[in-house]
């Protein structure tokens, strides 16, 4: 299975977020939204970086009452491993397990069109398991 085939089940718009926002702006969209990641765009198309609830609380020892008024820029992860449409879901996992992340924003040249989650290969894994379990059995059923 591709990318583009689990983006067709899901809902395409991607929540983003300026390099010039704060810290408090993000943390209260991630709350609002209820995710734990946002991919930061100058223009909301264009990945410049990427910036996780766990950014956030890392940097809560080290900066404390100032937090909130960073810019996101400061946290941002600016090396961002995306994939495109087209790349199978098994390179997917195998990008997340490498570089030890949960989210891999997907694009299309430039463009991006979508972000995959841990969550999301979980959910296709357990449809995929459910299936292939109820192939069997039906198959089982059929030689009694």
């Amino acid at each position: 299975m591709k990318v583009c085939d689990l983006l067709n089940g899901k809902e395409n718009h991607v929540l983003t977020v300026k390099p010039n926002e704060t810290i408090g702006t993000l943390a209260r969209l991630l709350q609002r939204h209820r995710v734990g990641v946002m991919v930061v765009s100058h223009d909301g198309r264009t990945p410049d970086g990427i910036i996780s609830e766990r950014d956030i609380a890392y940097s809560l020892a080290e900066r404390r009452g100032e937090l909130h008024l960073l810019p996101v820029s400061a946290l941002m992860t600016r090396r961002v491993v995306t994939c495109t449409p087209e790349c199978h879901l098994s390179e997917v996992m195998r990008l997340m397990k490498q570089h030890h992340i949960r989210h891999v924003p997907v694009v299309n040249g430039t463009q991006l069109v979508g972000i995959v989650s841990i969550r999301d290969m979980m959910e296709h894994r357990l449809n995929e398991m459910e299936r292939r379990y109820s192939s069997v059995e039906h198959l089982v059923t059929l030689t009694d």
